[in-house]
Formats: C-alpha cells, sequence, structure tokens
C-alpha cells in the first residue's frame, strides 16, 4: 500500500463517486477533482440501467459493417462523423480487429461477472438509509417490429443463454402481456429478467453526498491541467484552482481520460460516445417496465414520475453540440413502438459523452509508466451498470489487496502490447 489513506480521484460521475464511496468505506482520506458539477457529464441523463443483459462487448461480429453503412446516415443508431482523426483511425482498426468472434467470447465472461458482481453491490447501495435513486428490479424487455430484428434478438439470446445469462424469447402475444403499452404491430422480443432500472442522477449524486459524510472532499468546478512527476510517481496534479498532492491518484474522467492523460504521456485508446436523451412526464399509458425499442436502439427507461427515452451512438470527439436529426430519430422511434401521444420533452435534449474502449471492455487497474497511478475508465454504456464493482474493484487495488476478479483482461495498457 502507498500512502493510500490520501488518494485523489479524478472525475465526478459515476466511476469517480463509486470510487471515492467505497475508499471512505474503508477509512480512506479521499479528495475528487470534478471539472464541473457531480454527475453533470454521462452520468446524469443516461437511461439508468443495470443491464446483465448487455454483457456482449459493444465489439461483435458485424459491428463494424453496421458502422460504416450508417456512417453517411447521421439519423442511425450508431453514427461515426467522418473526420481526419489518427487516434479515431487506430481506435477504429483496433474495433474491427476486436469485433471477430473469438475476442468477442473472451469479453463475454468478463462482463458478464463484472455485471453480476455489480448487482450484488447495488442490491446493498438500494438499502442504505439516505440513498434513495427509485430503484426497481422489473428486468427489461427488447422488442422487435420485424422477423429480421427479432430473429437477432434470438440469436443473442441464445449465445447469453450460453454463458449463464438468462434470456427468454417471447412471441407477440406474450410481450403485449408484459407490456401493454406497446404498438400492436411488435412482433416479439427478448425478456431479461436479471435487469434493473434507476434513476441515474439519483443514485450518483445520492452515493456522492454519502462519501462526502465520510469525509471525502468532494472539489467540484476544479479542472487538471497537468501533472508532476517524478521517479515513476505522480507526485501533484495540477489544476486551475492550484496543485493537490496525494500518495494516489485515480484517473476517472470518462470521455476526458485521454486528454488529461496526454500529459503523462499516457496513451488511452477511449473515444467519446455521444448519447441523447429525452425525458418527459410519464403518461398514464406509458411503459411500466425498461425496454430496448431493438431495431432503433433506443431505451426506454420509468423513473417515478418520469419517462426516459435515450440512444444514439455518435463518434464525433469531444463535442457536446446537439444534432437535432439524430434527437427526432429517437422520438419517432418512441413513438413508432409505443402507443403514447406525440413524445413532447419538458425540458431540452440531453447529451453526454461515454468513453468506448475499442475492444469493448473498460480499463481498470495500475499502469507501468507510473506505479501510484490507477485507471480506470473506458466503460461505453455500462458505467452505471459497472460502476459499483468498479468502484470497488478501485479500493482493493489502491489498498494493495488482490482484487476480487482477474483484472487482467482490462489492463490499461493491454493496447501497447
Amino acid at each position: 500500500m502507498t500512502d493510500s489513506s490520501e488518494i485523489l480521484i479524478i472525475g465526478g460521475g459515476v466511476i469517480g463517486v463509486c470510487s471515492a464511496y467505497y475508499l471512505s468505506e474503508r477509512g480512506a482520506q479521499v479528495t475528487l477533482l470534478e471539472q464541473g458539477e457531480i454527475a453533470a457529464g454521462s452520468s446524469y441523463g443516461n437511461a439508468g440501467w443495470f443491464v446483465p443483459s448487455h454483457s456482449v462487448p459493444l465489439a461483435a461480429p458485424g459491428a463494424l459493417a453496421d458502422g460504416l453503412k450508417w456512417m453517411l446516415d447521421p439519423q442511425s443508431p450508431f453514427y461515426v462523423r467522418p473526420r481526419f482523426d489518427l487516434d479515431l483511425f487506430e481506435w477504429i482498426l483496433r474495433f474491427g480487429l476486436a469485433s471477430r468472434d473469438g475476442p468477442m467470447r473472451r469479453a463475454i465472461p468478463v462482463l458478464r461477472d463484472l455485471n453480476l458482481a455489480s448487482g450484488v453491490l447495488y442490491g446493498q447501495l438500494s438499502a442504505l438509509d439516505g440513498l434513495a435513486f427509485d430503484y426497481e428490479h422489473k428486468g427489461m424487455l427488447t422488442v422487435f417490429k420485424t422477423a429480421h430484428g427479432l430473429e437477432h434478438g434470438e440469436a443473442e439470446a441464445r449465445l447469453l443463454n450460453e454463458f449463464g445469462l438468462r434470456a427468454d424469447v417471447m412471441d407477440a402475444e406474450q410481450v403485449h402481456q408484459l407490456e401493454p403499452a406497446l404498438r400492436p404491430d411488435v412482433v416479439g422480443g427478448v425478456h431479461f429478467p436479471d435487469d434493473a432500472h434507476f434513476n441515474p442522477a439519483k443514485f450518483v449524486l445520492g452515493l456522492a453526498k454519502l462519501a462526502e459524510t465520510r469525509g471525502v472532499r468532494m472539489e467540484r468546478n476544479t479542472e487538471v491541467t497537468g501533472f508532476e512527476t517524478a521517479n515513476k510517481k505522480v507526485t501533484a496534479v495540477k489544476t486551475r484552482r492550484g496543485d493537490f498532492r496525494a500518495g494516489q491518484v485515480i484517473l476517472a474522467a470518462g470521455a476526458w481520460s485521454p486528454a488529461v492523460a496526454r500529459d503523462l504521456r499516457l496513451k488511452i485508446p477511449v473515444q467519446a460516445a455521444k448519447g441523447y436523451s429525452l425525458t418527459v412526464p410519464r403518461p398514464a399509458t406509458g411503459p411500466a417496465m425498461p425496454l430496448m425499442l431493438g431495431e432503433a436502439r433506443v431505451a426506454v427507461t420509468p423513473m417515478g414520475g418520469l419517462l426516459r427515452f435515450a440512444g444514439t451512438l455518435e463518434l464525433a470527439g469531444l463535442d457536446l453540440s446537439i444534432n437535432v436529426r439524430r434527437v427526432d430519430a429517437i422520438v419517432r422511434a418512441a413513438e413508432a413502438y409505443l402507443q403514447i401521444e406525440r413524445v413532447a420533452p419538458n425540458e431540452e435534449p440531453w447529451r453526454g459523452l461515454r468513453p468506448c474502449a475499442p475492444d469493448g471492455l473498460p480499463m481498470l487497474g495500475r499502469t507501468r509508466a507510473y506505479e501510484n497511478l490507477i485507471v480506470a475508465t473506458g466503460h461505453a454504456m455500462l458505467g452505471m451498470s459497472l460502476g459499483p464493482i468498479t468502484g470497488k474493484l478501485v479500493a482493493q487495488v489502491a489498498f494493495g489487496e488482490k482484487p476480487e476478479m482477474d483484472l487482467h483482461p482490462l489492463r490499461a495498457e493491454r493496447f501497447s502490447n
């Protein structure tokens, strides 16, 4: 253990906050640095899902072909904005190599085990006094409007079943019985009974508050500008509000991690994947359980008195502009699958940047370059699902313990081998 009682965390999203919570649980002195407000990035407006059903990585057979096919369609579920960017070209090459059957099958049990371990922790966290985040364990239903889409869903269900995950194929009558809000032309779907949903902002902000009661310092509006290093250690983190020193540093800056790490000459091959969401008052005829609108790849989540629609994956760099055409595609999908009136959000569309590693696995563990630096990023669309287990593993690594899970497949420098 290297001065683990004094730990700096860079990033105030779900990964940084979960790390702060589990470190504080063990009595560590923790300071968290966030460039804006806690949970203001992709942790705020996402679908709010805990999803062992999403244990198939983003890099899977056919994913690259779909991405290239959709590249010129800004309304597609997966869109790569054409631009000259050597890091993007390298990422796409690595994504293509990972999108083969062998790498995918090696990745599934890793994501499965992380998800299932996180599910145990979510059960514990949802029972804590002072942490209310609308957690409901109702499962999730992916639905399809075409026979071709349903065939794809059936194939994925067989794959998940092969790895011990529950996925039940349903015909049209069964999905309508389970969720009456679906339109009559939905032809079937796949039910994932082990999934859960919640309000992501309430979770991260509530957990941050609990961590603060344990002494964690949350330094908001504190942008990291560089580092001081010596003898293979990070000795100081420079910010616009002065320098911070600590025994250990945890890089959990999400999509901004590559930019933050640049001053360390540490290459982190993460691409920012923009997603959008719309949140509306929950209609009386709205769905009672979370849904994935299969062909459109739009997530629907009831959150108390709200209903959220979230979707799209847009590789466009660190760009937070709103593409109205992509928002319109989410609205059209919602109206095409659900028996609800026109979707009229009560606030402007939200957008956030998810950190995507090219092989679909997060990066977690110490680096070879700096012995007191722990990287925890690259969770893509699974940040909320894997947040608790990531935070717990970060705490185990920081305290010099053998992690309860094998972190070798997640090592930060696996792409430099």
